[in-house]
């Protein structure tokens, strides 16, 4: 699955499932003891406070681009690169208290938002902070993927597992379509156990067929895994360590 069928209805039901994500990235959060804040998260270089301001101020940005939908003007989702690093290194360093209280305010900012959008103006092109465009009725789902990959990378015991399995199923599919043609991967076939899901990467005959549950094959394409729960085929022959025979994938946008 890798057409969202992005409209008004589409947007609805993704924020009823960005409420869900939010009440459960809360709880995890909420759990944390006070110093564990600063400990480090599975993302390089950054702590859980790095992680918890940047999904902050994520919602915070998609605020202006639901304005710039409301309003037609072109309004930027951060107002620099550089403010947007500059907005995650000040919060970051923040108690605990005061994360989880600014974590519940934007995410409530950002549904009350989304709440009052008008149906046509889901309809209008926003421009991500990379500059491509995309209609505003994706914006729930562009929420959903920073809510659920961060959870992960909170590093509290959310796992790839836990993904609702429309996540891990539209998400195997938008990756598979971003590497499908980079022509510097081997030639892989992913095969997901659970659905009926199938991929392939690179260019020519397969050279390793990759399988396993479609949670875990999203886990290691967004590189929240290195390979764990999947299993590796070369000529048929399954590998003992999949995580040595499988290539290293570029980052994630």
């Amino acid at each position: 699955m890798t057409d969202l069928r992005a409209d008004s209805a589409f947007a609805t039901r993704t924020l009823r499932t960005v409420a869900e994500s939010t009440d459960h990235l809360l709880r995890t959060a909420a759990a944390l003891s006070p110093d564990a804040v600063a400990a480090p998260s599975a993302l390089p270089g950054w702590s859980r406070g790095h992680v918890l301001a940047h999904v902050s101020r994520n919602a915070d940005s998609l605020i202006n681009l639901l304005e710039s939908a409301r309003t037609g003007r072109d309004i930027p989702q951060y107002a620099s690169e550089s403010a947007r690093d500059e907005g995650i290194e000040a919060g970051a360093g923040r108690p605990l208290a005061e994360q989880l209280e600014d974590l519940r305010d934007s995410a409530e900012r950002l549904a009350a938002a989304a709440a009052t959008l008008p149906e046509d103006a889901w309809s209008a092109q926003l421009r991500h902070r990379h500059g491509y465009l995309f209609p505003a009725a994706e914006l729930p789902w562009k929420r959903l993927e920073e809510l659920e990959y961060h959870h992960v990378d909170l590093d509290a015991g959310y796992t790839p597992a836990h993904w609702p399995a429309e996540f891990a199923v539209v998400e195997f599919g938008k990756l598979t379509d971003a590497f499908a043609e980079r022509t510097e991967l081997p030639a892989l076939e992913l095969v997901s156990e659970d659905t009926a899901d199938r991929a392939r990467l690179g260019e020519g005959a397969p050279q390793l067929v990759v399988e396993g549950p479609v949670r875990a094959l999203t886990a290691w394409l967004s590189g929240r895994s290195d390979g764990d729960g999947l299993q590796v085929h070369r000529d048929g022959v399954q590998l003992t360590d999949p995580r040595t025979a499988l290539p290293k994938l570029p980052p994630m946008r």
